[in-house]
């Protein structure tokens, strides 16, 4: 980067959330042209405080308390991974020129999410709205609206459906301190906490909870489900989707059965799938597995399989690090707003 290049006042809300820090070590990782990277929390006692505790962690320092108009107005980005509401206290007074939408609540519900590494056509410089608003696509949604499109480019999908292996950080810190307090309470013959879960996850699965997560489980699965459609949007059909609670800490696992109006093996389907940032294995090579993903952007695919019963049925198997490729996702929209004016990467309509 060459000092003339524009730099930006970037805004994390939620910096502390496990998505937010994934967020500041990818803007860190790919150099996102930053003057100021400020740290805002989104607690629930922002609701009755529009003050925020701002820090410029590019100084590694606390700055003053800033009232919420005053620090949207000098921000020109904001990475937005809290809930809604609070972090609309910050919008509230003022939209920074670009507001990126981890969480799935702050953008308007018909819009459309954008998934950065799907080519996209680019709207006309002229066409672009002073403030943005864009929807960063959940995980879940990128990893199955690839393989939906990227299948659907080399024969038409009749039939589809989905389950995806969800991990404890969907739930944030207190679904992951759950987990690890059930995993060493149980081998130590001692009551394990079931505030969150309502059951015990550790050493099982559970297709729905019954704790304070079931809530925001069945929110994740409706997302998806809007999501997936809305980005879709008649290019592939819509898969039936099913999310179950993995006893994992993090990544995600997704299984995907299709059908094919003509059959299609699994070696040109492999090769359909195959391309930046999905990884098929080879037969040689082990399963992968949701530890393998663990801190990176990849979506691995394990080897396709053609179902035994029905000709024209696949089964894929894939795993995503779910905060690192959401936090990846949402930095490169960035960078391709800020470049182009729109959230796609390339000016080709196709799926590559």
């Amino acid at each position: 980067m060459t000092p003339t290049e524009a730099r930006y006042n970037v805004a994390i809300v939620g910096a502390s959330s496990l998505l937010g820090r994934e967020v500041r070590a990818v803007i860190r990782e790919r150099h996102f042209p930053f003057s100021h990277l400020i740290e805002l929390e989104a607690t629930a006692s922002m609701e009755a405080d529009p003050e925020l505790p701002v820090l410029d962690i590019e100084k590694d320092e606390a700055a003053e308390f800033l009232a919420a108009q005053e620090a949207s107005a000098g921000i020109d980005v904001a990475f937005v991974a809290a809930p809604a509401d609070p972090a609309q206290v910050f919008l509230a007074s003022g939209l920074p020129s670009l507001v990126i939408d981890l969480d799935g609540g702050l953008a308007e519900p018909d819009l459309t999410p954008e998934i950065a590494f799907l080519d996209r056509a680019v709207a006309p410089q002229d066409s672009v709205p002073r403030v943005r608003m864009v929807a960063s696509a959940h995980p879940a949604t990128m990893v199955l609206g690839a393989l939906l499109l990227r299948l659907q480019s080399r024969a038409e999908i009749t039939t589809a459906a989905a389950q995806v292996f969800s991990p404890a950080s969907h739930l944030g810190p207190r679904g992951i301190e759950e987990l690890q307090k059930q995993t060493v309470n149980l081998l130590s013959f001692q009551r394990i906490p079931r505030a969150i879960f309502g059951s015990q996850l550790a050493f099982n699965m559970l297709p729905r909870l019954a704790g304070s997560g079931s809530g925001p489980l069945e929110s994740l699965e409706n997302r998806v489900r809007g999501e997936l459609g809305r980005f879709l949007g008649g290019r592939a059909p819509l898969p039936a989707i099913r999310l179950v609670q993995a006893p994992v800490f993090y990544s995600m696992a997704v299984s995907l059965y299709v059908e094919t109006a003509d059959i299609l093996t699994p070696a040109k389907a492999a090769q359909a799938l195959a391309g930046e940032p999905i990884r098929v294995t080879r037969a040689s090579e082990k399963a992968p597995s949701q530890v393998d993903v663990t801190g990176t952007a990849d979506i691995l695919v394990d080897l396709i399989i053609a179902d035994a019963g029905r000709p024209s049925g696949l089964w894929i198997w894939a795993a995503a690090d779910n905060l690192r490729l959401a936090a990846a996702n949402a930095v490169e929209i960035a960078e391709n707003v800020l470049r182009t004016g729109h959230p796609g990467r390339a000016a080709r309509g196709q799926v590559h």
